[in-house]
């Protein structure tokens, strides 16, 4: 007796409400040939179905034809969408790029979810999607592949007019302002940041006519300048929902199962007095083996965000995009949420939290004997602000409890003094080159720029992070894992040779390229210190270096003079870091979220990625401060301020306010009544007649002319006078077949057009 199917295997009854209903549910799988075969069609049933398929094409049911059937209404899986706008939060908003106006329903609208490998979409671009219409949090497309961008969506202030309509002024240096037809404002009010898609000239006032694509926010607003930056540069700042609940579900993971218990061990966490998270926690002892006299043996533990954020989850593929925190003045636009920066990888004090280790034992001379990764919960025993511990350890015997200060503060003081003979041996590059801080009142303005004190506190944790980042880079080329390097690549040679042809006019002489070392550099910097050259010389070595990048392909870290290098000790803040905490994992055998075969098939394009992410970071932030300073000074045109010449070029002077931390331009113009001659070798500018003149580094008083706050562009002229240059040096007569500038009094004809002349 043959046994009957299980009605679950049964092929589905034929008919014209069945088919219909696969081709809805199937739109993947709807030919012919796999309409057949889901319906187990044979024999005769063949005739069947090509009647029933003909009729409801017929009718207008069915779309397509023999390879592919779809419902008319349907929409494909896969479809080209343009980006039109941003939705409230900032997200881009797409729809189909070509639409049937006599379909039936409202064309539909998807939120676009970015992805960093197909490159970064904007409003304007035409991209192509994978479309998620039943999506938990509404409709989505993930973008596969970036078809069109339109590089010609401008951003800018709209402003109102009498009559209807209005103008947007722009944003950015070299930006343009735009005429806005009535019908085109798209709902924008005065004062509104708006994105521009410019389409003609008008007649009548000869502005390019322009309509507004997309409303940013109100410049009103608190953050209105950030906000600025990150639109401009496309930079990701709110949270998917389905990301932001997959953080807030990710402490549901138990941390006991693959950690040792360190819990007793009493690391603490060093960082700046404003922290909101704390990622790093230190330890040292001296070392009790008696082979080891004087050494030490140091613990370094990092929070463990692999734990939290695995390959392929959404958390992962948002931080890929964004590649690290951009961090402004007025905010932070984090990497991961909140739930993981600020508080699952917080390594808050008296709180188990995942981490992960390396222990490293030093000899009594600096040098790393050995060391060991471990995944461990550990507990916070001290969260302290670097000019605490700085305190604590001068004797101020209120900065911290005196278990913490004989405990561990000292031990780790003693740790740094071994780590700065290693540093002294290994002589890296050694810059002065000091940080500022724009610091905010209660309503964003600029309240006064400083420059935090350096303190052996954060030389400290540095030299513990460096040690760590080699350690890790060292673990994985041992087990020939596959990784992504930090890697700065020794000055080019084009490089190398303007900057041998500038030391020439100061008769200080440079190593030859191929024996070249950081303490070659050093040693320059050293012969400069204290003298008129020193700020100058600084800055010229400075731009001779290579800039740092991600690279799965190890070319060393020249400016650290370190043969490997890896990025380990912010996985909180940069991808590449917790890349490398996954190749640990992995390598190690130590658990769960390690680095997966696609990723390590993929790290060219993501060390691709996050260094390009990088440089976007920096740009912003770098504007951010310049629109923040111009719009703090200027209520004080016609003052004077202090200043020195950051940048010559043949059409003036760039100049940077060192008490602010800003820059501006002095037109060439403006100058003298005299030609001035561009010296490409000494970076200077000088008098053809008096040989009198500037250069790169000097000390200057200007004053300010003009400031543009939504560009972040300052005009300033010059208040002292040129000083005498030698006129016989060789770079000086070379220069002097290369004439510049204008006569004073013919001032550039558009002062805006020339405050955009920046590099």
């Amino acid at each position: 007796m043959a046994r009957s199917k299980s009605s679950s295997h049964e092929a589905p009854v034929l008919s014209r409400e069945t088919v219909l209903r696969f081709v809805a549910e199937n739109p993947d799988q709807a030919s012919k040939r796999q309409i057949a075969k889901a319906f187990g069609v044979k024999g005769d049933a063949r005739n069947d179905l090509k009647d029933i398929l003909a009729d409801l094409q017929a009718e207008g049911a069915l779309a397509g034809g023999r390879r592919a059937y779809s419902r008319p209404d349907a929409l494909p899986p896969v479809m080209v969408l343009a980006v039109r706008r941003r939705d409230d939060d900032g997200g881009l908003l797409a729809e189909p790029a070509e639409w049937d106006e006599d379909r039936s329903g409202e064309k539909p609208v998807f939120a676009v979810r970015q992805n960093e490998r197909a490159g970064a979409a904007g409003v304007g671009d035409r991209i192509l999607a994978k479309l998620d219409p039943d999506a938990d949090d509404g409709p989505t497309a993930a973008v596969i592949r970036v078809l069109e961008q339109k590089r010609s969506l401008a951003l800018g202030v709209f402003r109102t007019m009498h009559g209807g309509g209005g103008r947007v002024e722009p944003v950015e240096r070299r930006g343009l302002e735009y005429a806005i037809g009535p019908a085109d404002t798209g709902g924008a009010v005065a004062g509104d940041l708006v994105e521009v898609e410019p389409y003609g000239r008008g007649r009548d006032s000869g502005l390019p006519r322009g309509r507004v694509a997309g409303v940013v926010g109100s410049l009103g607003s608190e953050r209105a300048i950030s906000t600025i930056a990150l639109h401009a540069h496309s930079i990701p700042h709110v949270f998917p929902r389905g990301v932001v609940e997959e953080a807030d579900a990710a402490g549901e993971r138990g941390i006991e199962a693959e950690h040792e218990n360190w819990r007793d061990l009493p690391l603490v966490t060093i960082d700046p007095a404003d922290a909101k998270d704390h990622d790093d926690a230190v330890h040292a002892r001296p070392d009790d083996d008696p082979a080891n006299p004087g050494g030490m043996v140091l613990t370094i533990a990092i929070a463990d965000v692999s734990w939290y954020v695995r390959p392929g989850s959404r958390l992962d593929a948002e931080a890929l995009l964004r590649g690290n925190s951009v961090y402004f003045p007025d905010r932070v636009v984090p990497m991961l949420p909140e739930r993981i920066s600020n508080d699952l990888c917080s390594l808050r004090p008296d709180v188990d939290r995942p981490a992960l280790a390396v222990r490293v034992k030093l000899a009594g001379d600096g040098r790393k004997l050995l060391h060991s990764f471990h995944r461990v919960v550990m507990r916070s025993h001290a969260k302290l602000a670097y000019g605490q511990a700085q305190a604590a350890i001068d004797g101020d015997a209120d900065a911290a409890p005196r278990a913490i200060v004989d405990g561990v503060l000292r031990p780790l003081w003693d740790a740094y003094a071994l780590l700065k003979r290693a540093r002294s041996d290994r002589q890296p590059l050694d810059l002065d080159l000091p940080e500022k801080k724009v610091v905010l009142d209660a309503d964003g303005r600029v309240e006064r720029v400083v420059v935090p004190d350096r303190l052996d506190a954060h030389r400290l944790i540095e030299e513990f992070m460096i040690l760590a980042n080699v350690a890790a880079a060292e673990a994985l080329e041992a087990k020939r894992q596959a990784l992504i390097y930090r890697v700065h690549d020794a000055p080019s040679l084009a490089k190398l040779e303007a900057l041998r042809d500038f030391l020439r006019t100061l008769d200080i002489s440079l190593a030859k390229a191929g024996s070249l070392r950081p303490s070659h550099f050093n040693g320059i910097l050293a012969q400069v210190r204290a003298s008129e050259h020193e700020h100058l010389v600084n800055e010229i070595v400075l731009r001779t270096q290579s800039q740092a990048v991600y690279s799965p392909d190890n070319l060393g870290h020249f400016g650290l003079n370190l043969m490997r290098y890896a990025h380990f000790t912010s996985p909180i803040r940069r991808y590449a870091d917790l890349v490398v905490h996954r190749a640990l994992v992995a390598a190690l055998g130590l658990g769960e979220g390690g680095l997966t075969k696609d990723e390590e098939a993929g790290l060219a394009g993501t060390a691709e990625s996050i260094s390009r992410a990088e440089r976007r970071a920096m740009a912003a932030e770098r504007e951010t401060i310049d629109r923040l300073i111009a719009h703090h000074l200027a209520g004080r045109i016609g003052e004077t301020f202090e200043a020195r010449i950051s940048g010559v070029t043949k059409s003036g002077l760039f100049v940077s306010l060192p008490t602010f931390g800003a820059d501006g331009f002095i037109p060439i113009s403006t100058l003298g009544a005299e030609y001035f001659v561009f010296d490409e070798i000494a970076h200077s500018l000088v008098g053809s007649r008096s040989g009198a003149g500037y250069q790169l580094g000097d000390a200057v008083d200007v004053r300010l002319v003009e400031a543009i706050p939504l560009a972040g562009a300052m005009r300033f002229e010059m208040v002292s006078e040129p000083r005498a240059f030698a006129r016989s040096t060789t770079s000086f007569h070379k220069a002097k077949s290369r004439p510049s500038g204008r006569p004073r009094g013919k001032p550039p004809k558009n002062v805006a057009q020339k405050l955009r002349k920046r590099r």
